[in-house]
């Protein structure tokens, strides 16, 4: 019988305001703070408050022998603080049952693995010491944004400390292997990779409510056995938190079908294991993953951001100018630059169509994905001013700034 992982990934970007070209120079608040609190504390009243107080009643229940795991983005901790601190006083109780193991990510919820080691390892242990400020732990385990992946990046995160990381588990990657086993990288031999079961995961994050499904409606007892009847030593379901409450409402049932999973599993002998207990097994044997994947459309890789010229030029444009913000030393403007490498704003640009579109489109609060890139792209016009004139006042004073990066950084 195998084990399960179960995982969920907790996470709200800043939303930017619409910032008009009109806007550039005239000031500097990008974000909807009205937006946002609007829809974290929306979030909070259907996800986040009756999720973790359901999953910390079924931890008490199995005395402790029901566990998962969870992610919980840096600026998803910030704005449950300034708005919703109600949810964020229900996470710290769910977290100290001790059923919830607290994985790894970068603060921002951002992209830089793919193209900036220096600010990718800054973000992971800005998110560590929030974990602990917060929730009194440090991370085992890793999970990237969007379950984002490579064998480039495995060492980074290998000498960062983590022992495993998970993964998607994509069929071009697996080919006719499993993901219900535990791996290695063949790139950092000593991290423990665990591959998302994706159609699993995905029966309850995107189907369990789809009336025209033939296995409408999922039952418990349903899905326990298809888990029992897996291959493997231990089967990976990963889906974000939002899936309960939000993304499938109340009234479909999610609730009482999270309710009653712990005890159709036990009745099956089926364990419920964290991350790092996983991490702590011999792999059966090496995988690589030569070019990022992610958990994101059916491509699985990162298209889903980096996949037209709109997010493309905006990602360079945002990392070019990395270099100066940091030699500004200005934490107010690092603070706003690293806001802007949150994965969503990407996210919004994209111009997919069919399955794949409708989804970015119910994530997007733009009507279109060009007016995401407009309004991302004048912030960066503002952004890059204000760090200009920062250099060149460091400089004129005399102060070690390295002036020439801003020319190379807006070019």
């Amino acid at each position: 019988m195998p084990d399960v992982s179960i995982y969920c990934q907790v996470h709200q970007p800043y939303r930017l305001r619409r910032f008009r070209v009109f806007d550039v120079g005239r000031g500097h608040d990008y974000f909807d703070d009205a937006a946002n609190r609007s829809i974290v504390q929306r979030v909070a009243a259907k996800c986040y408050v009756p999720s973790s107080r359901l999953l910390a009643d079924l931890i008490r229940r199995s005395d402790g022998g029901f566990r998962i795991a969870l992610s919980l983005s840096g600026v998803l901790v910030e704005q449950l603080a300034a708005y919703a601190p109600e949810a964020l006083d229900a996470f710290r109780e769910l977290v100290a049952t001790g059923g919830v193991e607290l994985l790894g990510e970068t603060y921002y919820h951002s992209l830089s693995a793919l193209i900036d080691p220096e600010e990718f390892r800054a973000q992971v242990q800005l998110h560590a010491r929030i974990l602990e400020h917060e929730f009194g732990v440090r991370p085992q385990v890793f999970r990237n944004t969007e379950l984002i992946y490579g064998n480039a990046v495995a060492p980074i995160i290998a000498a960062m400390g983590f022992r495993g990381v998970l993964v998607e588990g994509a069929d071009r990657v697996l080919q006719w292997r499993s993901p219900n086993y535990v791996y290695a990288s063949v790139t950092a031999p000593g991290l423990r990779l665990l591959p998302r079961n994706y159609r699993l995961s995905d029966d309850i994050a995107f189907r369990f409510a789809e009336r025209s499904w033939r296995e409408w409606p999922l039952t418990v007892d349903k899905y326990a056995d298809w888990v029992a009847a897996s291959d493997g030593d231990s089967v990976h379901l990963f889906i974000d938190y939002e899936t309960l409450g939000e993304h499938q409402w109340e009234e479909t049932g999610i609730f009482d079908f999270v309710r009653l999973l712990p005890e159709a599993f036990a009745r099956r002998g089926i364990q419920t294991v964290h991350p790092s207990t996983l991490a702590s097994r011999t792999p059966v044997g090496g995988l690589s993953y030569p070019t990022p994947t992610s958990w994101a459309d059916l491509e699985r890789d990162v298209s889903a951001w980096l996949g037209n010229g709109l997010q493309e030029s905006a990602h360079r444009r945002l990392y070019r100018l990395a270099p100066a913000v940091r030699a500004c030393r200005d934490t107010g403007l690092l603070e706003q630059w690293r806001r802007l490498t949150t994965s969503d704003h990407l996210y919004y640009m994209a111009t997919k169509w069919a399955a794949d579109g409708d989804v970015h489109t119910y994530f997007s609060p733009y009507d279109t994905p060009y007016d995401a890139f407009i309004a991302f792209m004048n912030v960066m016009q503002d952004l890059e001013q204000r760090v200009s004139a920062e250099v060149a006042e460091a400089t004129e004073a005399g102060l070690d700034t390295e002036a020439e990066l801003i020319g190379a950084s807006t070019r």
